[in-house]
C-alpha cells in the first residue's frame, strides 16, 4: 500500500531541494513530514566540521511551530565515533544510553516522550558531516522511519551536492569573466610599467585582498607593483616588495617553479605577512604547514581571517618572467585554487612579454630610424633649422619617411624631404639607399633636378618594388638679404612659406614619383624669399591626419601655421607635429617635418663667406 502522505511531502521535498541555496533551506520540509510518522516525536539536526567541532543544531518537536536552533562552535572530539565514511549510516539507541560528550542533542532528545533515538549519520562533503535523530516511542514502526530518514536525507545530500555545484560552475563563469576581462585590461597596454600595474589592479579585491608583481631581471626579482584594498596596508606591501629580505630571498628560491605555492601560519613566520608584522598582512593566525591551509587556524565567527599567501611564477614563451603574489584575508572557501592562478598567471605574464618585448623592438625600431635621419643639421647665421619626426604606426615598423639638409659648394643649402611607400625593412633600406644618394649629390653641387633623375634611375636599376616621393629645395643667398628658393618636386606634398607677415603660400611643384617610370627629368620652380620667412617642408601624414568628422589635418594646415609666425624653426616644427597627433583620430602614418626660417644679411654686403661650420657640416 502506499502512503500517499508521505510521497507527496517526498515530492514537494524535491521540489524544495531543486531551488534551494542553502540546505538549511529545507529544514521546514524536512522535519514537518518525519514529525507526521507515526511514533516520532522529536527531529534534531546537527552539522559538523571537519576538526569535529559542533557549528549548528535545530530541534523542532511534534504539535510546535518554533524550533530550537543554536549556532556554536563546540568542539566535541569524542563525535568521531559517529563520524560517517563514504555513505549514511543509520543507528538505534535507547534515550536513556546517549552519551553527552557524543551525542549534543541528548539534551533535546530525553526531553520527548520517546524511548529511542534513530539518527543518520551523513558526509555533506570533505569539509563536514551532519545528522538527524528522531526520538520514538514503541509504537512507532522502525523499518518505516528508518525508510523516511534515509530518503530524506538522500534528498539533503543531493541539494548539498547540487549548490556545491551551482557554486563552482558560477565561480567558473565568474572565473572565466575575470579572466577575460583581465586578458583585455592587460592586452590594452604595451607600455610594461602600465601592463605591471593593471596586473596587480585587476586581481585585487576579485581575487585577494593585496597583489604584488615583481619582473625578473639580470640582477633578480625586481619589484615593480603593489595593490591592496587598504591604502595604509598598500603602502606596507609596497615596502615589502621593494625592501624585505625574507620575500626576496623566498622569490629568488622559487625560480623557475611552476606551480602555484601558497604559505600561511609558521610558513609566514619572520615574513611581512605574519601577524608580527601585520601591516603587510594583517591579522595572522594558526600554525599550517608550508603548503597547509588556513581552516585549522582560522576564528570562530566573523573575525579578522588569517593571512593566507600565494605566489604564482609568471612564464612566457618558454622563460620566466617575474612572479605575482597574493595575500589573502578571507575565508578558505573564497581563496581561488590553483588551476585558476595559474591561468591568471599565464595571461599575465604573456601581457607583461608582450610589454617587453613590444619595448625592445620600439627600441631596435627608434634606433634604425635614427640611423636613417641626420644625427644633426647643419647650423649658420643665414638660416634657422629644425626637424621633427612623429612615429605613427603603433605597431612599431620602420617607416619610409627621411629628410636632410645639405650645405652647397656655392654657398647654397639643399633641404630635402622624401617619403617611401610602405614600411619595414624594404621600406628602410630604400629610405635609406634615397636619402644617401640626394645627399652625396646635393654635396657635389649636383642641381636637384638631375639629382632626382639619378636616384629615380638608381631606384629603377635596383628593380625596386616600391615608390617614393621627394621635394628638394635649395636656398641660396642674395646680396640684398633675401634668398632665391628653388623647388623640385617628385610627387611629393608642395612645401609652404610662412611670410613675416603671416600670410601663407604654397610652393608651386609636380613632378611623377620615383621609381615608376625611367628617364623622367624634373623642372624646378623659384621664388624668393625675405628675413623671416619660413619654408615648411612636410610628409603627407600630417596633412593626412584624420579627425572623427573626417576632416583632415591640410584643411586646418594654413591657418595654424600663420598662428604659428614670428616663432623659431623648432617650436615650429613640434607644434604642428603635435597638432597633428593631437587631431588625429585615424591614420597611422609617420609625421616628418623639415623648417627653415631664412634670417638673411644686410643689403648690399654681398654674400656671406663660407661658414667653417658648413664646411665641418659637409665633411660628417
Amino acid at each position: 500500500m502506499v502512503d500517499d502522505t508521505w510521497s507527496g511531502a517526498l515530492h514537494r521535498l524535491w521540489q524544495a531541494a531543486s531551488r534551494a541555496e542553502e540546505v538549511a533551506a529545507l529544514a521546514d520540509d524536512v522535519y514537518a513530514p518525519l514529525l507526521a510518522t507515526p511514533g516520532v516525536h522529536l527531529v534534531v539536526g546537527t552539522r559538523w566540521d571537519e576538526q569535529h567541532v559542533l557549528r549548528y543544531m535545530r530541534g523542532l518537536s511534534a504539535g510546535s511551530d518554533t524550533p530550537v536552533i543554536v549556532a556554536t562552535t563546540r568542539s566535541m572530539p569524542g563525535a568521531a565515533v559517529r563520524e560517517p565514511g563514504g555513505e549514511p549510516v543509520v543507528t538505534r539507541s535507547a534515550v536513556e544510553g546517549l552519551d553527552a560528550s557524543v551525542w549534543p542533542e541528548a539534551e533535546f532528545l530525553r526531553q520527548a516522550p520517546g524511548v529511542s533515538v534513530v539518527a543518520c549519520t551523513f558526509r555533506l562533503d570533505q569539509r563536514g558531516w551532519a545528522a538527524l535523530a528522531l526520538a520514538v516511542d514503541g509504537t512507532a514502526d522502525l523499518s518505516i522511519v528508518e525508510n523516511r530518514l534515509t530518503q530524506a536525507v538522500d534528498v539533503i545530500v543531493a541539494c548539498h551536492t547540487g549548490i556545491l555545484q551551482r557554486g563552482r560552475e558560477a565561480r567558473r563563469a565568474s572565473d572565466d569573466a575575470l579572466l577575460a576581462e583581465a586578458s583585455l585590461q592587460m592586452d590594452s597596454s604595451l607600455d610594461v610599467e602600465d601592463t605591471l600595474r593593471r596586473v596587480a589592479r585587476i586581481a585585487v579585491p576579485a581575487v585577494a585582498d593585496g597583489a604584488l608583481v615583481h619582473l625578473l631581471r639580470g640582477e633578480g626579482p625586481e619589484f615593480v607593483a603593489a595593490t591592496h584594498v587598504a591604502v595604509q596596508q598598500q603602502r606596507a606591501l609596497e615596502e615589502a616588495g621593494r625592501h624585505d629580505p625574507w620575500l626576496a630571498a623566498l622569490l629568488a628560491r622559487r625560480g623557475e617553479d611552476e606551480d602555484t605555492v601558497f604559505l600561511s601560519g609558521a610558513a609566514l613566520e619572520g615574513s611581512p605577512f605574519a601577524e608580527a608584522g601585520g601591516a603587510a598582512g594583517g591579522a595572522a593566525g594558526g600554525a599550517d604547514g608550508a603548503n597547509g591551509t588556513a581552516a585549522d587556524a582560522r576564528p570562530a565567527g566573523d573575525g579578522p581571517h588569517p593571512t593566507v599567501v600565494s605566489i604564482s611564477t609568471l612564464r612566457a614563451r618558454g622563460r620566466v618572467v617575474g612572479s605575482i603574489t597574493f595575500v589573502y584575508q578571507r575565508p578558505e572557501a573564497r581563496l581561488p585554487d590553483s588551476a585558476f592562478l595559474r591561468s591568471l598567471a599565464t595571461r599575465a605574464a604573456l601581457a607583461i612579454d608582450n610589454a617587453l618585448l613590444y619595448e625592445l623592438r620600439r627600441t631596435a625600431v627608434l634606433s634604425l630610424q635614427e640611423h636613417l635621419l641626420p644625427s644633426q643639421l647643419p647650423e649658420s647665421l643665414q638660416w634657422d633649422l629644425s626637424a621633427s619626426y612623429a612615429v605613427g604606426d603603433p605597431m612599431l615598423d620602420v617607416g619610409g619617411d627621411f629628410y636632410d639638409a645639405v650645405p652647397r659648394p656655392d654657398g647654397s643649402i639643399a633641404l630635402l624631404i622624401g617619403d617611401v611607400c610602405g614600411r619595414g625593412a624594404e621600406a628602410a633600406a630604400l629610405t635609406g639607399l634615397a636619402r644617401h644618394t640626394l645627399r652625396t649629390l646635393l654635396e657635389e653641387g649636383t642641381d636637384p633636378g638631375t639629382a632626382l633623375s639619378r636616384l629615380n634611375r638608381a631606384l629603377r636599376q635596383e628593380r625596386a618594388t616600391r615608390f617614393l616621393t621627394a621635394v628638394v629645395a635649395t636656398l641660396t643667398p642674395r646680396p640684398d638679404g633675401t634668398a632665391l628658393l628653388s623647388t623640385c618636386s617628385a610627387g611629393h606634398p608642395p612645401p609652404l612659406v610662412l611670410r613675416s607677415d603671416g600670410t601663407v603660400s604654397e610652393v608651386l611643384s609636380g613632378g611623377l614619383l620615383l621609381g615608376v617610370l625611367d628617364d623622367v627629368s624634373y623642372e624646378s620652380h623659384e621664388e624668393l624669399i625675405a628675413p623671416d620667412d619660413t619654408l615648411v617642408l612636410f610628409t603627407d601624414g600630417l596633412t593626412e591626419s584624420r579627425e572623427a568628422s573626417g576632416a583632415f589635418f591640410e584643411s586646418v594646415l594654413p591657418a595654424r601655421l600663420s598662428a604659428l609666425r614670428g616663432s623659431g624653426a623648432a617650436h615650429i616644427a613640434e607644434s604642428l607635429a603635435q597638432q597633428a597627433e593631437t587631431f588625429r583620430d585615424s591614420g597611422q602614418d609617420d609625421i616628418a617635418l623639415l623648417v627653415a626660417r631664412w634670417t638673411g644679411v644686410p643689403p648690399g654686403a654681398g654674400l656671406l663667406p663660407h661658414d667653417p661650420r658648413i664646411e665641418q657640416a659637409a665633411l660628417r
